[in-house]
């Protein structure tokens, strides 16, 4: 131990031992003193914040006292404890810097903090406040990836509302737990508690939780497949927001609007509703939305074969969701990334990417996440000659899409399984895996896949002599992914269709005009 550590440690042992020796009344009177001081020097009393069950969106206005919130409460709660009629000034400006230092550390993206603070909140007040302040906490844990701490935090939220007869609060965090529910693979429960709280909302006539439940449902049915749904939904949510000049809620539902365009092959309206969304996004400050809106776009440029740009953009959301504390977007943009690492023939650092994601969706509790990239592991090991590892690593996907209802997943998943049965020479059972996946891709309308799983079909139709079939199957897969716009993944389908043909001594496939 140095000399300057052991004076330090003695210098924090004597202050400790002097504090202790204070009586608990002088002590309390110290730590009201010191509230007094810090508090003047920040500016005064700071404001209070809205009302917590405020339901016209009032926004947060920061106080030069905000960065000392926190101790600020903490010296309120030890002068609580002074035995004169301060004692009960003080501990209403406790809650008030509780309130204020749980909003400061949300805005500054300290989530840990943000979510002890709340809690610390909740338990110092009663009723309806006490489960606003909980279903606060909720959605902080959630959104930055611990939903494990969320789902009861948002159970107590919604037996305090349920209690106290407060149907808008308690659809609210119905809401917030269908959310939660879809994050984490229960599709069917999402369902069910999202409709439930888009009844309380019609009931109480409330039309701003009316369009948030209608957002988060229609994004949850394009999770499903059930695209027109999905469309018709989140259209439905859009003119609610703009009825109500929400510029924030408009954001997310043209985002999510853009996601049904881009997967139904109107690209240009994509493209057009993911600009406006980036818009809004930015426009109201919503940099966590930002980030989620540029990893989508990154998306769309890759599959429209715009790859630099593409990198570019999911570097640029990779930045905001880590600036933001966004976990589970970040495994997702990692995944994305290792995509584009993919293409370029970076293997190593696709691979540590993809592993990197794939912790990261395990730590955060998202499966659908999960099974998407453990997919694209087995299809590097399967690229790098890794066959086994890569079937293995196939039927573990897809135990995951099956147990979390992931029917999207699950029929890419068996679309590239029924790829190494082909290649490993066991073409029959390649077949009906064929079959299996591109029915499951029509009925959850993953137009991409259908496409790509039907070029791909067409390549083992070669091999079996089936060599009409195999023409129409790949016309028909050619026809999906142009109308798509996914012209890189047609030039890589086209060449492999060239190449099996000139082995198999039939003419290409491809039509003049293409």
């Amino acid at each position: 131990m140095t000399a300057e550590t052991a004076y330090l440690f003695r210098h924090a042992l004597l202050r400790d031992a002097a504090y202790q020796l204070q009586l608990p009344g002088d002590r309390a009177r110290l730590h009201g003193i010191a509230f007094a001081l810090i508090e003047n020097h920040a500016g005064g009393r700071a404001p209070q914040p809205a009302a917590l069950d405020d339901t016209e969106g009032i926004p947060f206005e920061p106080h030069g006292s905000d960065p000392f919130a926190e101790e600020l409460a903490e010296h309120a709660r030890r002068a609580c404890d002074a035995a004169d009629a301060g004692g009960l000034a003080m501990s209403a400006a406790r809650k008030l810097y509780l309130r204020r230092a749980a909003e400061h550390a949300e805005l500054r993206f300290r989530h840990e903090d943000s979510q002890r603070l709340w809690e610390e909140l909740a338990g110092s007040i009663a009723g309806v406040e006490r489960g606003l302040a909980l279903g606060r906490a909720a959605v902080i844990a959630h959104e930055s990836g611990r939903s494990i701490l969320a789902e009861p935090l948002l159970e107590r939220a919604i037996a305090i509302h349920r209690e106290a007869g407060h149907r808008l609060f308690e659809g609210t965090a119905l809401d917030a737990l269908a959310n939660l529910y879809s994050m984490t693979g229960r599709v069917e429960r999402a369902e069910r508690t999202h409709l439930e709280a888009l009844a309380i909302s019609r009931e109480a006539g409330n039309r701003r939780l009316e369009g948030l439940v209608l957002g988060n449902l229609g994004i949850g049915y394009y999770e499903m497949g059930r695209l027109e749904a999905a469309e018709r939904i989140c259209a439905e949510a859009l003119a609610i927001r703009r009825e109500l000049g929400d510029r924030r809620g408009q954001g997310l539902d043209l985002g999510n609007l853009a996601v049904v365009y881009r997967n139904t092959g109107r690209i240009e309206m994509a493209e057009n509703a993911y600009a406006e969304a980036l818009s809004f996004h930015r426009q109201v400050g919503d940099r966590r939305a930002e980030g989620v809106e540029l990893g989508r776009l990154a998306n769309m440029f890759a599959v429209t074969g715009r790859v630099p740009l593409a990198e570019r953009t999911h570097l640029q959301a990779l930045a905001i969701h880590r600036e933001v504390g966004n976990r589970r977007a970040e495994g997702i943009e990692l995944g994305n990334l290792a995509l584009i690492c993919a293409d370029t023939g970076q293997v190593e650092q696709e691979e540590q990417m993809l592993t990197e994601a794939l912790a990261i969706h395990r730590e955060v509790g998202d499966p659908r996440s999960e099974c998407f990239t453990l997919g694209n592991l087995a299809n590097l090991y399967g690229r790098s000659g890794r066959v086994a590892l890569s079937e293995r690593t196939y039927a573990e996907a897809l135990e995951i899409c099956r147990k979390s209802g992931n029917r999207r997943s699950e029929g890419v998943t068996l679309g590239n399984l029924a790829g190494v049965y082909q290649d490993t020479g066991r073409l029959e059972l390649a077949a009906r895996t064929f079959t299996e996946a591109l029915a499951i891709s029509r009925e959850v309308r993953n137009r991409r896949f259908e496409g790509l799983q039907l070029c791909n079909y067409s390549l083992l139709q070669i091999l079996l002599g089936r060599f009409e079939e195999a023409r129409l199957t790949w016309r028909n897969g050619a026809v999906i992914l142009r109308d798509l716009g996914d012209t890189k993944t047609l030039e890589t389908k086209t060449a492999n269709m060239r190449e099996a043909t000139l082995k198999s001594d039939v003419p290409p496939f491809d039509e003049p005009a293409f």
